[in-house]
């Protein structure tokens, strides 16, 4: 997880920043529609309105370009995540603020599309995005876990709720979701489909009052 970006203090510092904040979504759209192989710094550049060399003043390579552009997506996943807070939500709020946080990334067709495609890309060890992916899917893991376990010590999951089982199937019906929705949106509900998953999990390991 990055740490936020100094504010721009002159005129000419803002106006860097816009421009790298537009080439971070122009490459956002190119490589979910094609892939970090399929997209060209080239053609980021011929998008954006910038030349090559203006572009690549901002950012030295196509990855470094694209980790701005997944840094900026944990970033933003992040900050809604914690809905103005210091801490991830944890017990079941954690499977609330994902159920949102579905709910909103139906909107987000560029971002669901960007991470389907490179995260099936950086599967390759040689891939630039790997350790990306890798560290993504830790974060998350961890998180998760660190929920459920707070719900059992606080008495709102069962004790024998068996953890990482729970915390790779969550993962799992989300990243599955993600890319049926990406190949059929007017058919797959990202949404309902969720919610319908997390009423499943806690109506089996929610506690009882």
């Amino acid at each position: 997880m990055s740490l936020p970006a100094e504010r721009p203090t002159t005129r000419g510092e803002a106006a860097g920043a816009a421009s790298r904040a537009a080439v971070v979504r122009v490459a956002t759209e190119l490589f979910s529609a094609t892939g970090y192989r399929g997209t060209s710094i080239a053609t980021v550049a011929r998008t954006a309105g910038l030349s090559q060399s203006g572009l690549l003043h901002h950012f030295p390579s196509k990855t470094a370009l694209l980790t701005a552009v997944l840094e900026a997506r944990d970033a933003e996943d992040t900050r809604f995540l914690r809905q103005d807070g210091d801490r991830m939500p944890l017990s079941w709020a954690a499977f609330a603020a994902l159920e949102a946080l579905v709910a909103r990334n139906t909107t987000r067709p560029e971002l669901v599309g960007l991470f389907v495609r490179v995260t099936a890309e950086a599967t390759d060890p040689r891939h630039p995005a790997h350790e990306w992916t890798r560290s993504h899917y830790t974060t998350v893991t961890r998180w998760l876990t660190e929920a459920i376990h707070s719900g059992q010590n606080a008495g709102e999951i069962r004790a024998d709720a068996p953890v990482a089982t729970l915390v790779r199937t969550t993962i799992a019906v989300l990243d599955g979701l993600q890319q049926q929705w990406m190949l059929d949106p007017g058919t797959v509900s990202m949404t309902v489909e969720f919610g319908a998953f997390v009423d499943a999990v806690k109506h089996r390991w929610e506690t009882r009052r």
